[in-house]
Parts: structure tokens; sequence; C-alpha cells
């Protein structure tokens, strides 16, 4: 079975952007060190115009071959004018007000979104599925998480928003791997408690 990744950004108290979602503040922890970690281990969580402006637009997807993202962030998309903003994976948008997809390479889930992930998990694949965000699809999806990689950068945001959306609900997870950068980033990976 195929593991659903949340794979975010944060800041240190939570949040994965400011009250109306903006998160360009982390951007500035993008250094040299941390986009060579993202480059070779995560090349495919790179937007595809990012890929080609920093000439790995064919480097082999290593973790994803799939991702799902809500309404309001592929909405940033769509506000730059890409209908494909990750052109080198499968890329599903949760969605109840976009009745037609604006690209062929990109699948619209209106209803029974937990279905429809249960079945991704179930295809035959040695790549998992990467949950890209937004707030309210992780908290609808909360269930069906396998894996947190948590990018957390040195900010306080005191409000905005959350990771999850959700009701409050303990889950367990194992701490599996902190990686620290120069920067005052850290990347934590952990597992599902099952």
């Amino acid at each position: 079975m195929r593991k659903l990744t949340y794979f975010i950004a944060c800041s240190i108290d939570g949040f994965i952007g400011d009250p109306s979602g903006d998160a360009t503040s982390m951007y500035t922890f993008v250094n040299e060190e941390f986009l060579s970690f993202l480059t070779t281990e995560y090349p495919e969580t790179v937007s595809a115009a990012g890929r080609q402006a920093l000439g790995f637009h064919d480097a082999k997807n290593q973790r994803f071959d799939t991702m799902i993202q809500g309404r309001a962030s592929y909405q940033l998309a769509l506000d730059a004018g890409i209908t494909s903003p990750y052109a080198q994976l499968r890329e599903l948008v949760a969605s109840r007000t976009l009745k037609e997809s604006p690209d062929a390479n990109v699948e619209l889930i209106s209803e029974d979104l937990v279905g429809r992930v249960r079945e991704l998990k179930s295809e035959e694949s040695d790549l998992g599925i990467w949950l890209c965000g937004g707030s309210q699809l992780a908290g609808e999806l909360i269930d069906e998480i396998d894996e947190l990689v948590i990018k957390t950068y040195p900010l306080v945001y005191g409000s905005g928003m959350p990771m999850f959306g959700s009701d409050f609900k303990a889950i367990e997870f194992t701490l599996d791997a902190v990686r620290t950068f120069d920067n005052g980033a850290l990347v934590r990976t952990y597992s599902r408690k099952r």
C-alpha cells in the first residue's frame, strides 16, 4: 500500500501561512544548502517552473508520483496563469467550487475525497502520494496520513493557518528523523503509529 505523506512547511508554532494563508516569509530560508536538499531528495516537490529555472526539469521523481492539494493552494498557481504547477506528477485538486479542470493533467475531486485517496493508496507503485496542502484538506485527510515531513522554519507567526484545519483529535506519530540546516530550518520526519 502506498503512503500518503503530508510534506509541508511551517513556522515554529505550527502555522503553514499567515491568517490569509500567505507563506512567502518562509521562502527567505531557502538557501543553497536547503535548496540542495530539496532538489536531490524531494525534486518532485519543486514546481515545474522552478525545476525549469533551476535547470533540473528532467530530474527523476524520488518519493512521489502523485500529489493532491486543496482548492486554495491550487488557486495560487491559477492566479499566476499556471494550470499544472507540478506537471512532473499526476495532480489532483480537491474542490467543491471548480466544476471543470483547466488542465488535462489535473484531476478534480469534488466528492468522496477519502474514498479517492484510498484508491490512490491501493495502486501499484513504488512511489507515494504527496499531500501538498492546505490546512482544511489535511484536516479532512488526517486519518489517511501515513507520514509527516515537516519543514520547520525559524519563524513565529503567533496566529495564522494551522497545519491541520480540523477538530481536536490526538493522533500519535513516531519521530523517524531530524535534519538541521545552517539557516536554522529543520526537517522532521514522522511515521503514523497504527
